[in-house]
């Protein structure tokens, strides 16, 4: 009983939320230097004209707009994401920059003593921008832990540079190729013969997939794969008299949603595709029928030359049923 007891009390220890650090080593390393004290962007700027070309940068940006009070935003400075500056600019006078400057030398604040942003795990320098954009109307934010990028260790750097210029986020244009510096795979299906226009610039992979998470697979902007096919495919969207059962369910099924090499994006070429599911039936070819051997085995290969409707069709066949061949 004893060791069934200890056995239970050993697995309630595994469900005990335990700090990856030290609490006060993973405060520096969020907060900053415990023992520095804030001192305000200004103060920051004019001791240390090392970063007056990112300053410019970041003034002209939309966060840069929140400097000043006037903005009724809640307020962003240096010290928002670089952690208190006072021992950075400690020694930094302005006789001292004023003399530098004369000698031609920059003067540069003693920035090891900042948070190191390029040096924190993944999670972390998440966690730096999340301070703050977790609290205004940022909505899709909101799913950001749970998303693919949270969950594989993805940061929010690889794809937003603050200092960058006017606009912090990503244009629909750039982000296919900032998406495949990380997706090769994706890219390449992109390179097949069938393939949806992203390259040509008709779609971008945010009009199918959210990179801040999602509640739907692979970040999905709608909640099903068919969901957001049919926003720019509504004519597949149905419902139908007659239904194709696996294309109303998923349209996966038949289709690859990047490239292929087969036409339309299919999976495998007609027949075979079908065949998957279907069972193959013959032509009439015998004499008096409709055509010829030759002429079946020349032209009537797919399936679809004779049932056109094949996501779903409100017409029935000649036969009455549904066979897609209206």
């Amino acid at each position: 009983m004893m060791v069934l007891f200890s056995f239970i009390s050993g697995c309630s220890g595994l469900k005990e939320s335990k700090p990856i650090l030290p609490v006060r080593e993973y405060e520096k390393m969020i907060v900053g230097n415990l023992n520095a004290d804030y001192v305000g962007t200004r103060n920051c700027l004019a001791a240390c004209h090392e970063h007056d070309r990112l300053k410019l940068f970041f003034d002209a940006s939309t966060m840069g707009a929140q400097l000043k009070k006037e903005s009724g935003m809640p307020l962003v400075d240096c010290e928002s994401c670089h952690g208190p500056g006072s021992l950075a600019v400690k020694g930094l006078t302005k006789e001292l920059v004023e003399m530098n400057a004369g000698q031609g030398i920059k003067t540069a604040c003693d920035f090891k003593t900042l948070i190191d942003l390029k040096k924190l795990p993944a999670t972390a320098q998440s966690l730096i921008c999340l301070k703050c954009h977790t609290v205004n109307a940022t909505f899709n934010l909101h799913n950001w832990n749970s998303g693919l990028h949270a969950l594989n260790e993805v940061s929010c750097f690889p794809c937003h540079d603050i200092h960058a210029g006017p606009d912090l986020k990503v244009t629909p244009l750039a982000s296919g190729k900032l998406c495949f510096s990380c997706h090769q795979s994706a890219q390449a299906q992109f390179s097949l013969p069938s393939h949806h226009p992203l390259k040509e610039g008709r779609v971008f992979c945010v009009d199918c997939h959210n990179p801040h998470g999602g509640f739907a697979d692979h970040s999905l902007q709608q909640d099903s794969v068919k969901e957001t096919c049919v926003q720019c495919h509504p004519d597949k969207r149905g419902p139908f008299l007659y239904q194709h059962a696996d294309v109303a369910e998923n349209c996966l099924n038949c289709h690859s949603p990047h490239g292929s090499v087969n036409s339309r994006l299919l999976n495998a070429r007609e027949p075979f595709l079908c065949l998957q599911c279907h069972e193959g039936h013959r032509i009439n070819t015998e004499e008096g029928g409709s055509i010829t051997a030759e002429r079946a085995r020349a032209f009537y290969t797919r399936c679809t030359d004779c049932h056109s409707t094949i996501h779903g069709s409100d017409v029935p066949s000649t036969s009455g049923g549904g066979r897609f061949t209206q």
